[in-house]
């Protein structure tokens, strides 16, 4: 495929170096292709696709809303074992669009099956017969719009003809600048690790910037492996590694009706069979997964629209993780707390009045409050030696950590989350303009 460097640099508010991204290059199984579609009315990558020559396993954890848009819904009704393609499209959610926006997912698997098929014939000596229910879709972009189904359609032989099946960091970055909606840089993340002995790669790549609030919080993730893991487990370690990661991030407190996660496995790496979630050679894998996962949040938070701080808050010593996990997003999700945070204010009120609110029960006598290494509340009380201006000289950092100590057991959890700022008001009011 070759390389449109104009695409590449001119995805919307894009102003990362491609040195800041982690080196993605080639895995066994998974070929990449992306266009513009001109859903933007600009020549920006748009639809991208991804194709596995001889089926993935998969798994997928969905947006929690009661709302959810027809791409998902799709997604959901397909129940085969093996997905041979992803295709994502940005500008427009397919949510809200009633029959005929899943009429619309329908009618483009039948196409993608149908010349995917063709490429199997042309390119493999035991070429598979690919269904549509061998397709999955990602959307994302604006609710309650007719879905462009002319314009995809239309540029479906141009991302099957530009299949390749090697793969370099040119080519995952464009994939990710291509399903980027508001964001302001794509991302990345990778591992390698091993199963018992065999090495493995793990890449990933996520579109999030606004509309980030968990139950699930991703906007879109897309996780690639070549380990031989079954879908049942496959199921189960992204359920499991949800929970701190995408499940712990916050920009604005809102869920999306597109979020989903999905993992894919083309099964090329020789590992040895994994029995069971708890089979021991497992164990790196997981970790492994779960650092890309944690990566990818935190770039979608670092992104957030309008952000110019990073806020790590960490709740310790609850009695429950459930306790830790209300009174982090009450903090994260608080106007009056990333507001702020973004005036690079000390108002560490704000952090109380955010714990108080989360519903939790709390001994006052107990509860320790601190911004960097910065002692303000000890045991309920102001530290005697509290200097607002030494706070306030760490506000200006970029990375802000505060962290809350309960004391009422050994539980604990850490949010993410971003500042709220001017920008984010601009952004989501021109957001259709």
């Amino acid at each position: 495929m070759g390389i449109n460097f104009k695409n590449l640099f001119t995805s919307q508010k894009n102003k990362s170096k491609m040195g800041d991204y982690q080196n993605l290059d080639h895995i066994d199984g998974v070929a990449i292709s992306s266009v513009s579609a001109n859903l933007y009315n600009t020549s920006r990558d748009d639809l991208v696709m991804f194709y596995f020559r001889d089926g993935a396993n998969h798994a997928s954890v969905y947006t929690q809303s009661k709302i959810v848009s027809e791409n998902i819904k799709w997604n959901i009704d397909q129940k085969n074992e093996k997905i041979f393609s992803l295709l994502v499209n940005t500008r427009n959610a397919n949510a809200f669009t009633g029959a005929k926006g899943y009429q619309s997912m329908q009618k483009l698997a039948e196409i993608i099956s149908s010349e995917l098929s063709q490429k199997q014939k042309d390119d493999d000596n035991n070429p598979d017969h690919i269904n549509p229910n061998q397709i999955l879709f990602g959307c994302t972009g604006t609710i309650g719009e007719p879905y462009p189904f002319e314009k995809i359609k239309k540029k479906i032989p141009d991302l099957i003809n530009q299949i390749k099946y090697t793969q370099n960091k040119y080519i995952w970055t464009k994939a990710a600048l291509g399903i980027m909606t508001t964001d302001t840089k794509p991302k990345l993340a990778m591992a390698e690790c091993d199963i018992g002995s065999t090495k493995v790669k793990i890449y990933g790549i996520a579109k999030g910037s606004g509309m980030i609030q968990p139950n699930m919080a991703t906007t879109l993730c897309y996780i690639f492996t070549d380990a031989k893991i079954s879908n049942e487990i496959l199921k189960k370690l992204l359920t499991k590694n949800i929970s701190n990661t995408f499940n712990a991030i916050s920009c604005d407190g809102d869920t999306s009706t597109n979020d989903m996660v999905t993992i894919f496995s083309t099964n090329k790496a020789p590992n040895k069979k994994i029995a069971n979630i708890n089979d021991k050679k497992l164990e790196e894998f997981d970790q492994s997964l779960n650092e890309v996962l944690l990566n990818l949040a935190k770039r979608v938070v670092a992104d957030g629209e309008g952000a110019s701080k990073f806020v790590t808050i960490n709740v310790n010593n609850c009695s429950s993780e459930t306790d830790a996990k209300k009174i982090g997003f009450s903090i994260a999700n608080s106007a009056l707390v990333k507001t702020a945070i973004a005036g690079e204010d000390p108002n560490w009120g704000r952090i109380i009045m955010a714990i108080g609110k989360s519903g939790v029960d709390l001994d006052l006598s107990k509860l320790s409050l601190r911004f960097g290494d910065e002692k303000i509340i000890i045991n309920g009380k102001l530290n005697e030696k509290y200097e607002e201006n030494t706070v306030k000289e760490y506000m200006k950092n970029y990375a802000i950590d505060i962290d809350v100590d309960i004391s009422t057991g050994k539980k604990k959890f850490t949010t993410y989350t971003m500042d709220l700022t001017k920008k984010y008001i601009e952004i989501n009011a021109d957001y259709r303009s």
